[in-house]
């Protein structure tokens, strides 16, 4: 795992512009740095690579980036892991194709196989998680590639006359012309979903390469920033292709269901369980997040079952009622046998992270649930370099809860005028989160919450409306964000069509592995471990296991009323049933309570009304109503606030790190 950065230097011609934007990205490459440059890319341009190294395999100096191919025509700076590089090499091997090898990195191999193969070619061969800089000498371009689900992440754009692209947006802002403002319509978009979505980025004229995507960037277009995110085709010099697709194996998955459980639980199996084999292979010490769910839970049964010695597994515990789900985690791990670890989190350590927050995101970022991510990272990276995770296993096989509850939601609704349910609907929504929860009990938290935000869509013309409005905590309000383009922020449209006639809950799970998942809990991981250096990986989504999911029918995914339905009986096959039967928990901490106990001091100093005008962003009246709402309990704002309090500690975070630079040169 690394962190790569770069540029096409038109106007800063200097290269060691490109070290310090390396040197921002040290957290995730401690281990080795590097910088190769072109001074005569192009006209009078200047490309410049740049690599920060976390030593996974092949911890030699052979594995230095960025690396050239053997025939000198590709430069590489790469950060991930290509997974099966060995069988690829094997491949180069016996096609007589291969260079002389000079260590056993995957770095090497996929250079390797670029130049025996070209780009797409290679790609297609790859599992892996990857964001890749790839310069060809030759023809002058500048390939820049991001893996399929968008594990890793890649930021580019246009700063003071420049094309810099980098693993974090902290590494652009060295750049002596940096003045790119806040984009109004991303901050809209962020105010509403709690994450920046894709291609935008906080800042205008900056962008995230989309996951699946080859952007290919030739010198002249480095001179001028297009205005908006860069589509598919070729426009001023610029080539965007998607060389995979989840739609397209949705399609085909549903073209070509697999026809019994007993084959879904034994092809799942299979892929899953290679995937893991694979992802657990390093020359650092590996483990395990087990937080005692379906999805970590799985991933260790199949892990432990693959490894020669017990699985080193990490958890973290929390003093609250209803957010404590470490007992849990400790059962499975006795089951299963692994060197287990736990640490249970006092309120002050789990707050103290706040602070770390915007330089840790980089860019505003409001899934609250980062802090304990953050903390099992942390606590984990004591012991290992790698950790395996469980994330993706809901987007695939239907386990948030929306998956299945908004189309029975929909499905009663649609049995009643409209005008009726959207009465009763505005009447109930009134009730306070409270009372929802004392019917529920103490065991769901959220449950309030969620009553609530149901209630409020009950008035909606047509499904897409409420799955919208699930995801959007300003819905049927105006947005608090002033001076946005109506119908460019968190009202943007979503993909929910993978293809025609998809069902309801194959519709939402298209939309969540597509949107949410690279934007926010891919995110979450990615930041929240590599600023301690550690490398997760996600085995549900080698695209082979995708593919896999995408041929189970849903009547396999979701039944009796719960999602992940062959996921349960596969992970039932190796640990009794009983120690999963409780309801979904997620990874959650009470951020709103905390807000009207110990943060209410330093959030209304962040929401200050005079402060809110002065900055510009948001409506002072909107957000302290929404305040005034969450305190009295009238209607719990947690995720709305916490996205614009993570804004305002993000702006109040920024320095003039262009400025750092030019006094160090």
């Amino acid at each position: 795992m690394c962190g790569i950065a770069g540029a096409i230097l038109v106007r800063t011609r200097e290269p060691a512009l490109v070290d310090a934007m390396s040197g921002r990205l040290a957290h995730r490459g401690p281990d080795d740095a590097g910088r190769w440059d072109d001074p005569d890319a192009g006209g009078d341009a200047r490309v410049v690579l740049g690599h920060r190294r976390l030593a996974i395999v092949d911890l030699s100096p052979l594995g230095h980036q960025p690396m050239a191919s053997e025939n000198g025509r590709w430069v590489v700076a790469f950060n991930g892991e290509i997974y099966n590089h060995l069988a690829i090499r094997s491949e180069l091997d016996a096609a007589g194709c291969a260079p002389p090898w000079r260590g056993h990195s995957d770095t090497e191999t996929l250079v390797a196989a670029v130049a025996a193969w070209g780009l797409k070619a290679t790609l297609e061969r790859c599992t892996g998680m990857f964001a890749i800089a790839l310069w060809d000498r030759r023809d002058r371009v500048l390939h820049l590639v991001r893996d399929r689900f968008g594990e890793k992440p890649l930021y580019y754009g246009w700063v003071g006359g420049d094309f810099l692209f980098s693993s974090e947006l902290k590494a652009m802002r060295v750049h002596p012309g940096f003045a790119n403002p806040v984009d109004r319509d991303a901050l809209a978009a962020f105010a509403a979903r709690t994450y920046v979505p894709a291609p935008r980025s906080i800042y205008r004229d900056i962008y995230k390469l989309e996951p699946g995507c080859i952007l290919s960037v030739v010198p002249e277009a480095a001179r001028a920033a297009p205005g908006s995110p860069p589509t598919e085709g070729r426009s001023g010099g610029l080539t965007l292709v998607r060389y995979w697709s989840y739609r397209d194996v949705l399609a085909q998955g549903s073209a070509e269901p697999i026809g019994s459980e007993e084959q879904a639980i034994a092809e799942l199996d299979d892929a899953l369980g290679k995937a893991i084999s694979g992802q657990a292979m390093a020359d650092v010490p590996v483990g395990a997040f087990l937080s005692g769910g379906i999805d970590s839970s799985a991933v260790v049964a199949l892990y432990q079952r693959h490894a020669p010695t017990a699985v080193r597994t990490f958890s973290i515990g929390f003093e609250e009622a209803g957010f404590n789900e470490a007992a849990y985690a400790k059962a499975v791990a006795s089951h299963f046998g692994t060197v287990h670890h736990e640490h249970y989190v006092s309120v002050a350590e789990a707050q103290a992270v706040i602070p770390q927050l915007p330089a840790m995101y980089d860019e505003p970022f409001a899934d609250s649930s980062q802090i304990p991510t953050h903390l099992v990272s942390r606590f984990a990276r004591e012991q290992v370099t790698v950790a395996l995770s469980g994330d993706g296993g809901d987007e695939l096989f239907a386990g948030y809860n929306r998956h299945f509850a908004a189309p029975k939601l929909w499905q009663r609704l649609s049995l009643l005028p409209r005008p009726v349910r959207a009465t009763a609907g505005a009447a109930l929504g009134h009730l306070p989160p409270a009372v929802w929860n004392a019917v529920r009990g103490r065991r769901s938290p959220h449950f309030g919450a969620k009553v609530q935000k149901a209630l409020r869509v009950a008035g909606a013309r047509k499904f897409d409306d409420i799955y919208s409005s699930f995801l959007d905590e300003w819905s049927f309000q105006r947005s608090p964000v002033l001076g946005t383009h109506p119908g460019k922020g968190g009202s943007t449209p979503l993909d929910l069509d993978p293809f025609p006639g998809a069902p309801n809950a194959l519709r939402i799970m298209y939309c969540d592995a597509t949107t949410y998942l690279p934007d926010d809990i891919l995110v979450k991981v990615d930041r929240a471990a590599m600023a301690v250096s550690l490398e997760t990986r996600v085995p549900f989504l080698d695209h082979h296991v995708a593919a896999v999911a995408a041929r189970i029918p849903m009547s396999m995914k979701i039944k009796d009323g719960r999602g992940k339905h062959v996921l349960r009986e596969l992970l039932y096959r190796h640990a009794p049933r009983a120690l999963f039967e409780r309801p979904k928990a997620g990874f959650a901490i009470p951020i709103g309570q905390w807000l009207r106990g110990p943060l209410r001091p330093w959030a209304e100093d962040l929401l200050a009304p005079a402060r809110l005008s002065a900055q510009g962003y948001f409506d002072p009246a909107a957000v302290n109503a929404r305040w005034r709402d969450h305190l009295t309990g009238r209607r719990d704002g947690t995720a709305a606030l916490w996205a614009v309090l993570m804004f305002q500690a993000w702006v109040a975070e920024q320095t003039p790190v262009a400025t750092q630079w030019k006094e160090a040169s």
